[in-house]
């Protein structure tokens, strides 16, 4: 179960949130009362509920905002719970000093905003002493193995046990804590708001990770980066699971450079099953698996992990082939004759990771490359170790070119008002071939549509190697045309609905 947190200063907006949550499905609301610019009111807050509440109300020491003095906390705190509310948060400090009434359920709580101490169990045993119904565990988590020894303690405690971490590497643990026995998670009325660090949004618990249906059985994949916040592999991937009706969930993995080996080693005990893999760890997951293959050795990144029926892990790239998928579907919409790249002449904008995967895919398929890139250097050396042609920057324009490339970030959100080629350059038989895919229309795209030239969008890529994943996690094939549909939808919502 959910539990969302609403914390206003004025008691019609508690009221109101109270209300659009149910209507939104909320089973289970937390009412901060120490939010409230005013002593709270019980009755307006609690007199006709629209759903079960948890009262909690926290003074300054406990990162509340509790204005007014310690006994008014404790007493609001006693007639919460003569008034018959359904759980009543206490803080270890305060526990003994408000007796057990009536059927309220007592949730005994400690957080600690700075660490997720060594002594949890410690902790935890002593929050067992002050007669809970529930103990509520949350601590900041400074690197991923703090998220797993939570949910561990979670797992193996005796009493019903909600622990998770709190801050972006505590995200994990917010969502599985279910699975390992925790009675409900918390979340925040939406993503603007958030009351603690970390929280997610009741939509995104609900609808993008379907937390009411993780259990036990459920399977775990994620991406895993730094940062990561901001990645839509999430959103893929879930609603490819909810599409194929799987008993999977797909997280977001922070994981800091040069703590890779270590985090998986952790994440054992997690059992995932499967990961995307983006910066700054493409280079260092090769090493941290059983197998790889051929081209991910070639291109010396990995975008993928996955496992095997035999239980070895496997790493592979997944952009190789989505790029030149996409170039090939681009040729055939465009017209062409054919989708064969070979004698293709290609410019290719870019010299980083995504620049070598493309370009090493192209130069098999027998096309002739050109790379172009701001930093001359770079351009040398790839295009040494991939055996092509290279030119100056500020001669890009000069290069004939049957398909153009952009592979570097010129044009994506939100500089969205650049482009790395400038609309004279075009020529109305070239292929535009941008891989920013946010926003897909990128300046770029929209001149090459206006010279009349055939393109490929970013989302085609981005989708395509999304799509290798899934089924290289699950053995199944991906429903590219959902993925197709949830990605453009997240970016452009309003567009795409017209």
């Amino acid at each position: 179960m959910i539990c969302v947190s609403i914390g206003r200063t004025r008691h019609k907006m508690v009221v109101a949130e109270h209300q659009a949550l149910a209507e939104r499905g909320a089973e289970l609301i937390e009412l901060r009362l120490d939010w409230l610019s005013k002593i709270p009111s019980l009755e307006r807050l609690i007199g006709d509920r629209p759903t079960p509440v948890v009262v909690t109300c926290r003074n300054h020491k406990d990162k509340g905002r509790w204005r007014f003095d310690e006994e008014q906390r404790l007493t609001i705190l006693r007639a919460a719970i003569v008034a018959g509310v359904e759980y009543i948060d206490l803080e270890d400090t305060i526990a003994d000093k408000i007796p057990r009434y009536g059927d309220t359920q007592r949730i005994i709580s400690h957080h600690n905003f700075d660490e997720t101490p060594e002594h949890l169990a410690d902790i935890h045993a002593d929050l067992c002493r002050h007669d809970p119904d529930i103990v509520k565990l949350v601590t900041m988590a400074n690197c991923p193995h703090d998220a797993v020894r939570m949910l561990q303690l979670v797992e193996s405690s005796s009493v019903l046990t909600i622990g998770f971490c709190m801050g972006e590497l505590g995200v994990p643990s917010r969502i599985l804590c279910g699975k390992y026995g925790s009675p409900f998670t918390y979340a925040t009325f939406s993503s603007e708001r958030e009351l603690a660090p970390g929280q997610l949004s009741f939509d995104d618990m609900k609808n993008l990770y379907r937390y009411d249906e993780i259990n036990s059985e459920t399977e775990v994949y994620g991406v895993i980066g730094d940062p990561i916040a901001h990645s839509m592999s999430p959103l893929l991937h879930n609603r490819a699971f909810q599409k194929e009706k799987m008993n999977r969930v797909y997280l977001p993995l922070r994981v800091p450079k040069g703590n890779l080996a270590g985090t998986l080693k952790d994440y054992r005990w997690l059992g995932i099953k499967g990961y995307s893999v983006t910066i700054p760890h493409k280079k260092e997951a090769m090493s941290a698996v059983d197998h790889c293959d051929e081209i991910t050795q070639d291109i010396g990144a990995a975008n993928t992990l996955f496992r095997e029926a035999d239980g070895q892990w496997h790493a592979t790239n997944t952009d190789f082939d989505a790029a030149l998928n996409s170039i090939r579907v681009g040729l055939k919409e465009g017209g062409a004759s054919s989708d064969n790249l070979e004698g293709k002449q290609v410019l290719m904008l870019g010299a980083g990771g995504v620049a070598r995967a493309i370009g090493l895919g192209l130069v098999r398929a027998g096309a002739a490359v050109t790379i172009s890139n701001r930093t001359h250097k770079r351009a040398q050396e790839l295009a040494i170790e991939l055996g092509c042609q290279q030119t100056q920057w500020e001669n890009r324009g000069a290069v004939y070119a049957d398909i153009l490339i952009n592979c570097t970030a010129v044009g994506m959100h939100p500089l969205v008002d650049n482009t790395p080629y400038e609309q004279n350059w075009l020529r109305e038989s070239t292929l535009v071939f941008d891989t920013v895919y946010n926003p897909e229309n990128t300046l770029l795209i929209k001149q090459a549509k206006l010279r009349g030239c055939p393109t490929v969008s970013g989302i085609e890529m981005f989708i395509r190697q999304a799509a290798a994943q899934f089924e290289c996690f699950t053995n199944t094939t991906a429903p590219l045309d959902k993925l197709r549909e949830t990605l453009r939808h997240h970016i452009s919502p309003v567009s795409y609905s017209d």
